[in-house]
């Protein structure tokens, strides 16, 4: 039967998800390891996580609360009724954790599971019987049901799953796959989810449960199976071979959080964070739908030994529709130092038809070759150490400042962040670190002199955390240079990976304070100039993730100011908006930036209709190629025909990619640019202050 043919089985279709006699999955139950190992992660949380944990009632609910949410977060498996014979754990979980009883929580585990499988066929024999939507109603599909009560009939999740189907075999028509391609890919999804749970173990479950209970608590404390455990290690290691993508769960989505600086993927720069990954491919070959794949699972698809070639159909972070995906190539690699070691330039800004010199010093990560320093070696790679060598080259060159930029630094090692503060300071605290006791261990530089005292600026994004947070807090609590970008990604906690009999839990420990006595958690370093941003910080950043710690401070520590910037951002900031009003890619972020939220708040639903769904997808692309043509005519390129070609879209020849005058074209270059014109506005500023002193 054909996909576009007639819908005149309306009626028939609103019960089409009934199907008898599916073939039983095994009921699995807990080990007695999983259930020692359970005694012992609730112990290790009352006695050593960094916050003061009340086992009690309210934890309950909101465990047994995450623990639905992971199983069916949008409420389209599971009835009411079937929730409430294990009730009794919303007020019970904390006992039964204690107490290693997981039988009631394995068997809620079952109970999704054969949901889910008769789900499953119930798709797989409807497309048996061939796809007869016509797409011509008016229905629409609510896209985030996270909110939405549990169905309490049958017919309700019928319902859904009839428009779920339609969107699904609507979302490939759009990309212009025939019936029978469309029919095959569903089943490919459809039976790659079967599969997948029919092969679920005992693990799997007690791993669910253990996200539940860990992450109701604080997002960074988790439980890692030997497995997990055991992956992590080759992570940590840096031996593992892959794209350099950290990935989180996003719903059924994979999404991308952040690339690994100087990875495959940054080098290739066709993935972004917030990107979602709907199919991977090796080389040759079919791509695997990974929709609604477990992200361990997907992460196995990713990974391959060095010099392969990894394909993924995503769809970009700023796309509204998922059918708006494109297939990128990634050549595995592993990230070695080099790739993420500290490197600078000089950048010349023109003022009044003088040219001037500055430095911007590029720093991936905070790194330090442990071995070669444990040995003993005098040359080891350290961020410091190579930083310290651009600056004296960038100070040879005669550079009237030096921005030190940190956008994507997620961090790195702590002794880094705070050996390169003491480049610029001379001597003093760096940050502080409370432990779960209330105890506060202070950390500083504790050698004299400064390698650089001119006019200092650190570039920041969403993207720069934990030890980025702390060297561009301190100095801005020094009052050393000027903070500029976006807000950080407000990751100041600390974690630790203890051993257990079964497996190993990360738990948070401590968090970071700056010498301010703020907290670097949850909200990050507020930038003394604010630049627009693309990243949504809905999605990507401390505050996006479920039970972050709360921002809170301590007490400062004295401290010595070197400036006060603080008293010359009204002028910084009025000549930053007047560049920026000229400046066409400023011009383009802050419109793009508006827009995009715009279109999320707007985007709750989508139409199965296929003429209306093509004219609203249409109309929100005409938005987005509007201001990046504009951004285009403003600058003299040729202009796009299609939005999605921005991501792709390269100079045409050689010489134009090498030039100058391109890369400050490029929307990521006006960062660095506008932060080169600041800080020269900053340089002259303390001149003239310094000479009305003198005066």
């Amino acid at each position: 039967m054909s996909l576009f043919a007639t819908l005149s089985r309306s009626v028939a279709l609103a019960v089409m998800l009934v199907v008898t006699s599916p073939a039983a999955l095994a009921q699995l139950e807990p080990t007695d390891e999983q259930r020692q190992a359970a005694v012992e992660i609730a112990d290790s949380l009352r006695y050593g996580h960094y916050a003061d944990i009340t086992f009690d009632e309210a934890w309950s609910q909101d465990a047994f609360q995450r623990y639905l949410d992971i199983l069916d977060g949008q409420r389209a498996y599971l009835l009411r009724s079937d929730i409430e014979p294990y009730r009794h754990l919303e007020t019970g979980m904390a006992d039964a954790l204690f107490n290693g009883e997981l039988d009631d929580a394995f068997d809620l585990y079952n109970t999704f599971s054969d949901r889910q499988q008769s789900r499953l066929e119930s798709l797989l024999a409807k497309l048996d019987e061939g796809l007869d939507f016509d797409f011509e109603s008016n229905e629409r599909l609510e896209i985030d049901r996270e909110e939405s009560p549990w169905a309490s009939r049958q017919s309700e999740l019928d319902e859904l799953w009839r428009k779920r189907l339609k969107n699904d075999a609507l979302t490939l028509a759009l990309t212009d796959q025939d019936s029978e391609q469309i029919e095959d890919n569903l089943r490919q999804r459809y039976e790659g989810q079967l599969t997948r749970l029919e092969q679920t173990e005992s693990e799997d479950v007690f791993g669910v449960l253990m996200a539940a209970v860990t992450s109701s608590i604080d997002p960074h404390t988790g439980y890692l199976s030997p497995r997990q455990g055991e992956s992590f290690d080759i992570q940590m290691s840096l031996s593992l071979e892959g794209i350099g993508a950290l990935l989180q769960s996003d719903g059924e989505y994979v999404k991308v959080s952040s690339l690994v600086p100087g990875g495959p993927a940054e080098r290739a720069g066709v993935l972004e964070p917030a990107d979602r990954i709907i199919a991977v491919g090796q080389e040759e070959g079919e791509m695997v739908n990974v929709v609604g794949m477990r992200l361990d699972n997907v992460v196995d698809l990713i990974r391959g030994p060095k010099g392969s070639v990894v394909r993924l159909d995503v769809v970009p972070a700023q796309a509204v529709d998922m059918t708006r995906s494109q297939t990128v190539e990634i050549t595995r690699d592993t990230v070695s130092l080099e790739d993420q070691a500290a490197h600078g330039e000089v950048i010349e800004v023109e003022r009044d038809g003088e040219p001037h010199r500055l430095g911007v010093i590029n720093i991936p990560t905070f790194y330090v070759d442990f071995d070669a320093w444990q040995a003993g070696e005098e040359e080891y790679r350290s961020t410091t150490r190579d930083v310290a060598k651009e600056v004296e080259r960038l100070k040879e060159e005669g550079v009237e400042g030096i921005v030190l930029d940190l956008r994507n630094n997620g961090g790195g090692a702590l002794q880094e962040a705070n050996s390169l503060i003491g480049l610029f300071i001379d001597r003093g605290p760096t940050v502080q670190v409370r432990d779960a006791q209330g105890r506060i261990q202070l950390y500083g530089d504790s050698e004299a002199g400064t390698l650089y005292d001119g006019p200092l600026g650190v570039l920041v994004n969403r993207l720069s955390a934990s030890a980025s947070e702390i060297f561009a807090g301190a100095i801005q609590d020094y009052g050393r240079g000027l903070v500029l970008g976006t807000p950080t990604f407000g990751k100041g906690t600390v974690q630790t990976l203890n051993e257990l009999s079964h497996g190993q839990i990360k738990l948070t420990r401590a968090k970071f304070y700056r010498i301010s006595g703020d907290s670097t958690q949850n909200r990050g370093v507020e930038p003394d100039i604010d630049f627009p941003s693309l990243i949504d910080p809905e999605r990507i950043g401390e505050s996006s993730l479920d039970n972050a710690l709360a921002w809170d401070t301590v007490q400062n520590v004295q401290y010595r100011r070197y400036g006060e910037p603080e008293t010359m951002l009204d002028k910084l900031i009025a000549q930053h908006d007047a560049r920026a009003q000229d400046n066409a890619n400023f011009r383009y972020l802050e419109r793009q930036s508006t827009l995009a939220r715009q279109l999320r708040e707007q985007h709750t639903s989508v139409s199965l209709n296929r003429e209306q769904r093509q004219r609203e997808m249409e109309a929100q692309e005409a938005e987005q190629l509007s201001l990046e043509n504009q951004r285009r005519r403003a600058l003299g390129l040729e202009e796009l025909d299609e939005w999605m070609d921005a991501r792709t879209d390269e100079p045409d020849n050689t010489e134009e990619a090498d030039s100058t005058e391109d890369d400050a074209t490029a929307v990521d270059r006006a960062y660095v640019l506008e932060s080169a014109e600041i800080l020269l506005d900053y340089a002259h500023l303390q001149d003239s202050q310094r000479l009305a002193a003198k005066r």
